[in-house]
């Protein structure tokens, strides 16, 4: 299946610590760039959710956003010795430095990061709410960047086909081009060298009439668009793939396009370019 890089997903999960909310927005990016807003009591969880992103999404930019609301058991909480023993010690070498300094008020020792102890087993019941909630973010957003992938790679394979009629449009009409370009060409040649050279004027006819010739291009760009096929039908990060065939049709379209020896195939060598640059911009959005 096609990604695309955009989505959002919410959710929720009751803990220890009060109900955890996440939430996952993805936009286009180059590369894979995780963005994370957590809670400073959450600050720990951050490892588990980079660990449980990279192994699902490989390209955009997610912002990662996590916090929780009030606990239903706050008196389950204890007061970290060691914290506070530490928290005195600062305050008293503060007071000793700025002489007249209000002192510590409750809540700002409670406040203090790391006063409040979880006990080791709400610590546990918040890992296994976090990894759930992580879990579940994660399904709905790659179900979202899924939905709109298909769309993508519905809206390519459309492109794809119209740039096939075009081909098939002008592969009839480059024999009778190239023909009409060498009789013009020797013409041209005749009245210039007179008819004592036309020996001359064939030979520059052929050289003129080999330039215009463009069933290279137009076999070329039939074998990008079958690469271009297979890549959706085979899905996964194919995003950078598909730009770089989008490249390739692009370079070959203009090279159509400069050797054109006819209005209409010139007509349709810019058709191709304005389809391959629908594509360019599509292929922005796919992971």
């Amino acid at each position: 299946m096609i990604h695309s890089m955009t989505g959002y997903a919410v959710a929720s999960a009751d803990s220890p610590r009060g109900v955890l909310t996440l939430e996952l927005r993805s936009v286009n990016s180059r590369f894979l760039d995780l963005q994370f807003r957590v809670a400073e009591e959450l600050r720990a969880a951050e490892p588990l959710l980079r660990e449980l992103i990279t192994g699902r999404v490989s390209r955009g930019k997610v912002d990662c956003r996590l916090y929780q609301g009030n606990a239903a058991s706050k008196a389950q909480q204890g007061l970290n010795i060691q914290a506070i023993e530490q928290l005195r010690s600062l305050a008293t070498q503060a007071a000793k430095a700025f002489p007249g300094i209000s002192p510590l008020r409750t809540a700002d020792v409670l406040r203090w990061p790391g006063v409040l102890a979880e006990p080791a087993a709400d610590e546990e019941r918040t890992r296994n709410a976090l990894d759930h909630v992580c879990r579940q973010a994660l399904d709905d957003l790659c179900a979202a960047r899924g939905r709109e992938g298909a769309k993508l790679a519905a809206i390519l394979l459309s492109r794809v086909g119209e740039m096939r009629k075009r081909l098939a449009e002008v592969a009839p009409l480059v024999p009778e081009a190239v023909a009409a370009y060498r009789a013009r060409i020797s013409e041209r040649l005749r009245e210039v060298l007179g008819s004592g050279d036309d020996e001359r004027a064939r030979a520059e006819a052929a050289l003129f009439a080999a330039k215009s010739d463009v069933d290279e291009e137009i076999t070329r760009l039939a074998t990008h668009l079958d690469e271009v096929e297979r890549v959706l039908a085979r899905g996964g990060a194919a995003g950078k793939r598909l730009d770089f065939l989008a490249q390739e049709l692009n370079r070959e379209a203009n090279t159509l396009a400069s050797k054109a020896a006819g209005l209409k195939i010139a007509d349709c060598a810019l058709e191709l370019k304005l389809l391959i640059e629908q594509i360019r911009e599509q292929v922005q959005n796919i992971e």
